[in-house]
């Protein structure tokens, strides 16, 4: 029997009432608290029962991508840990690497709220949290007080995983200056990840998609990979929602700049074929309400795009696949329709912690059954 999914989530999701960014808050306040304290009792004690619990080792499932070993294929997606407060713990919860952010520039509030909102007969979540973070120089900070506290005291809990960094554009950066804004992020951040990811696909700053038309990404994408000089993986995420041709425009670009790969996809702004109708937190209709819906709606426009993707660049531009993934069956979908890596955010909320596990174990069974020998040999066989 699964605790979370038996009481934890019922009482979190309905009968506590509370704010789900509340829950969300403190949830990470906590997780914030064991990777301050995870070099000492009790927190690496904490960590060390989490890493027994929620892990999973197979060595068939390891990955090696740019360099970076990762352990297993499912990651974190960004969203969750906005400021990276975290980034020692995720391996503890099962995780084979985290991403970190969307971190801006400028540090910001985000937009009104409330603003991230559950869909329970959608498995899904509406957010329109709009990039709220401390900005990157504080990340930074953060990043190395942390280097700092290994270096004096090493972790025999922390597992070593590949941390990402997601970038967006600041809302008060015109988009004529996004570039700058990028790169101010980049310039601040560029030791401490393992990753880059160039996040122009959010629905909730003003502007922030239209950064994907050729004309506007280009610049950005060429003062970031100048200032790289290839030393650090750069990444970019994009849209479900985005027409086949202007994919299509996005993946030439990634390959004229060099780019490390795509991470398809960000969260939709279609509401068609949804069960929700109204949101209970503010009465008015789910069509009405500002956001990108993320989990289950969006697994079959996530899985298309990455075969497109792996399709039109027959397998020689690695994919990060997210969008939906609940089970072993859905990152199987992912990673036979072309991703080397899968991410999950919504579904974790959903599933619980012990979800992670579950998919590995269950990614394990699935290369038995086809007669695999490890997992890359199943990226894009369905394609």
């Amino acid at each position: 029997m699964d605790i979370y999914q038996v009481g934890l989530r019922p009482l979190l999701f309905s009968g506590l009432k509370a704010d789900p960014e509340q829950l969300h808050r403190q949830a990470l306040q906590l997780l914030g608290w064991l990777d301050h304290t995870g070099n000492r009792p009790p927190a690496s004690w904490v960590q060390a029962r989490l890493q027994q619990s929620c892990g999973f080792s197979d060595s068939r499932l390891a990955r090696s991508l740019w360099g970076l070993s990762f352990p297993n294929p499912v990651g974190l997606a960004a969203g969750f840990d906005k400021d990276g407060v975290a980034a020692g713990v995720w391996s503890s919860l099962g995780f084979g690497f985290a991403e970190v952010g969307t971190v801006t520039f400028q540090a910001q509030p985000g937009n009104p709220q409330p603003r991230l909102f559950r869909l329970p007969l959608d498995q899904a979540a509406l957010n329109r949290m709009g990039f709220n973070n401390q900005g990157a120089a504080a990340m930074g900070a953060m990043f190395k007080a942390r280097s700092q506290r290994q270096t004096e005291r090493p972790s025999t809990s922390q597992l070593k995983i590949p941390i990402g960094i997601n970038l967006g554009k600041s809302k008060i950066t015109p988009l004529e200056e996004a570039a700058a804004d990028y790169l101010g992020s980049f310039r601040l951040l560029k030791d401490w990840g393992d990753y880059f990811v160039v996040n122009v696909s959010s629905p909730n700053t003003p502007g922030l998609r239209s950064l994907q038309a050729t004309e506007q990404l280009e610049p950005i994408l060429a003062a970031l990979q100048q200032e790289n000089q290839r030393q650090k993986p750069m990444l970019i995420k994009i849209a479900p929602d985005l027409e086949w041709e202007a994919i299509a425009d996005v993946i030439a670009l990634a390959q004229k700049h060099h780019l490390a790969g795509i991470i398809a996809t960000n969260t939709t702004i279609r509401r068609d074929g949804l069960k929700t109708e109204v949101l209970e937190a503010t009465g008015k209709s789910v069509q009405d309400e500002a956001g990108g819906i993320s989990g289950a709606p969006v697994r079959q426009r996530s899985t298309e795009v990455i075969r497109f993707i792996y399709q039109q660049t027959q397998g020689q531009l690695p994919i990060i696949g997210v969008g939906g993934i609940f089970t072993a069956e859905d990152a199987w979908e992912k990673i036979t329709a072309g991703a080397s890596l899968v991410q999950v955010y919504t579904g974790w909320i959903y599933e619980g912690p012990w979800m992670v596990r579950r998919i590995l174990k269950g990614l394990g069974q699935k290369l038995e059954q086809h007669g695999l020998a490890t997992l890359a040999d199943a990226v894009g066989q369905e394609t």
